[in-house]
């Protein structure tokens, strides 16, 4: 019973001691990898398992390369994984680039990576150009004619520059504002719509794609359409500003005469009241002088008849006669 027990125990430890070398060691892998003719020790797929990186994600990527003739090891393809790259996208990279003859290294191809663009991407488009449609630009001649440009920009990854190179907004912006310039600097709307691939050649011709991770190939014109009259609603808006501020000038010159006249208005009462109040002060100034003897009888009556003669000259002229003149009698 005890001999069977010890049997029991020494498989059972076996079994534990044969799925824990499985597990570190993927044998399976290893045979695949000296069937392609790769040679990868036990000890380095027991090293992965270790450093927490899986085999397959490094060993499949390497049989890859191997028999596309690619010179890439072990060390490069783990250290790539462990800083976060993509391995099997970097060596699929390196192949197409291999097959179109476009100079790639493993280091460009590894920056490329980490730098967060597609590698692979990068290198079809080396090969087969990408086609950039433009939104519509809005733009105006010198005429004030607005007209609407959409532009198609072919493009093709440059290697050298995908790290740290500016990227497809970049071009849109830069091909944008070229045509904006271009626009802006035709005399008439219909210079532009007669030769639409000035625009291409002007804009082509200013180096667009500098400090980018594209070259320019080509500009192409897709659509241009005519727009509204800027210059002449620009006009109408000036037009319709002055006659406001002249307006508003009339007013205040309006204000100012009524404000004017209101003054004379009152400065004319003002005056009158005060010919009234003189004029009633006359009976007894007149009293006055006849009772100390100042003046004489017929002096008054000169008087009232230079008064009367004075009225009826002034109605005579048109003009209304004094109040208050009484005309002497006769005698």
């Amino acid at each position: 019973m005890i001999a069977l027990l010890s049997s029991s125990f020494v498989v059972l430890i076996l079994f534990v001691l044969i799925v824990l070398f499985l597990h570190f060691v993927p044998l399976g892998l290893w045979v695949s990898a000296l069937a392609a003719g790769v040679n990868v020790g036990i000890f380095t797929l027991v090293g992965m398992r270790l450093r927490r990186v899986v085999p397959s994600k490094i060993v499949l990527p390497l049989v890859k390369a191997n028999k596309a003739g690619l010179d890439v090891n072990v060390d490069q393809l783990e250290a790539h994984y462990l800083a976060g790259g993509d391995v099997d996208r970097v060596v699929d990279a390196l192949i197409a680039a291999e097959r179109a003859a476009i100079p790639l290294t493993f280091e460009r191809a590894a920056a490329i990576d980490l730098a967060g663009r597609d590698v692979l991407e990068a290198v079809q488009m080396s090969v087969n150009p990408k086609v950039i449609e433009t939104p519509l630009i809005s733009a105006v001649a010198k005429n004030g004619i607005e007209l609407k440009v959409r532009a198609r920009v072919t493009v093709r990854a440059n290697i050298d520059r995908l790290v740290g190179g500016a990227g497809e907004s970049t071009i849109i912006a830069r091909v944008g504002e070229g045509i904006v310039t271009t626009v802006g600097s035709s005399e008439e709307h219909t210079d532009v719509l007669e030769n639409p691939d000035h625009i291409s050649r002007t804009v082509l011709s200013k180096g667009l794609d500098a400090g980018s991770a594209f070259e320019i190939l080509s500009i192409d014109i897709a659509d241009v359409d005519v727009g509204r009259n800027i210059g002449a609603q620009l006009m109408t808006d000036q037009a319709e500003a002055d006659k406001n501020i002249a307006q508003a000038k009339a007013e205040e010159r309006r204000a100012m005469a009524v404000a004017k006249e209101q003054e004379m208005r009152a400065y004319t009462q003002e005056m009158k009241a005060k010919v009234v109040e003189a004029q009633a002060e006359v009976p007894a100034a007149l009293a006055s002088a006849l009772r100390e003897g100042h003046l004489g009888v017929m002096d008054y009556y000169r008087m009232k008849n230079i008064n009367a003669d004075t009225a009826m000259r002034e109605q005579i002229a048109g003009g209304e006669p004094l109040q208050g003149v009484d005309h002497p009698s006769e005698e």
